[in-house]
């Protein structure tokens, strides 16, 4: 078991890919703080027992929910969001599709979907990170559909501006790739449907090497991840009550 994945999974009835961020490493000593974010794939198949965990356990007092008005219809808000937990609608996706950015035409299709939830959803992408900062009590729970594309890069710049090494954010992101077979296992037995075919399974697994470009582009173009941030009105002081808000000891 790596340090990144280590004592860091949750295990819920409804959720496959839970984790904390905290204990993740920082820069210049310390880890990230347990119980203040949370991320996961969508909320629905949660049981009673695991909303009751999630409020008296991990304290969780608000939701992100990065999915388009059309996933909630389809898939519905989940068991927190019926039991009044404060629920944030951040969509990264434009509900009429989206033009990708003008890139290099040899990137990879991921990165270029990573960069465009940042062109079309700047807005809700600091919004996410904002309301992770100005939370001064109890946990966040930022979710997608599956908790990995999505998800994955609001964490990766929370966690960029917590201070957490580069290596470390990429090998978090990566670390979904491990639940994602389990993920088909749960949706294909709500839908009757079948399990997929092993590639296709395999092509929706999140590979390191994505997370590291795209963080790479922000910085060869913004001068980072912080950078392009509070070039998109993230304030110093919610950057400094968010770095407050993660470090532990």
């Amino acid at each position: 078991m790596t340090d990144v994945e280590q004592d860091r999974w949750l295990q819920f009835d409804g959720l496959s890919n839970a984790r904390d961020i905290g204990g993740l490493p920082l820069e210049g000593g310390g880890h990230v703080r347990p119980g203040v974010l949370l991320r996961t794939e969508a909320l629905e198949y949660l049981s009673p027992g695991d909303v009751r965990r999630l409020l008296d356990v991990y304290g969780v007092v608000q939701v992100l929910d990065l999915r388009t008005d059309d996933e909630r219809v389809r898939y519905g808000r989940g068991e927190l969001f019926t039991a009044g937990v404060e629920t944030h609608l951040l969509s990264f996706i434009p509900e009429e599709g989206r033009a990708l950015p003008e890139v290099d035409e040899d990137l990879d299709p991921m990165v270029r979907n990573y960069l465009a939830y940042l062109d079309d959803r700047g807005p809700n992408v600091v919004e996410g990170v904002r309301r992770v900062a100005g939370l001064t009590d109890g946990a966040t729970i930022v979710h997608c559909a599956a908790g990995k594309d999505r998800t994955g890069v609001l964490v990766a710049l929370v966690e960029s501006v917590a201070g957490v090494p580069r290596s470390d954010v990429v090998a978090d992101y990566a670390l979904s790739a491990v639940r994602i077979e389990e993920m088909f296992r749960r949706w294909t037995r709500s839908s009757g449907e079948a399990m997929p075919e092993d590639d296709e399974i395999d092509r929706h697994r999140p590979r390191a090497e994505v997370m590291r470009r795209f963080l790479d582009l922000l910085d060869e173009r913004h001068g980072g991840p912080v950078a392009w941030l509070q070039a998109h009105g993230l304030t110093d002081d919610e950057r400094d009550r968010l770095r407050d808000r993660l470090r532990g000891e």
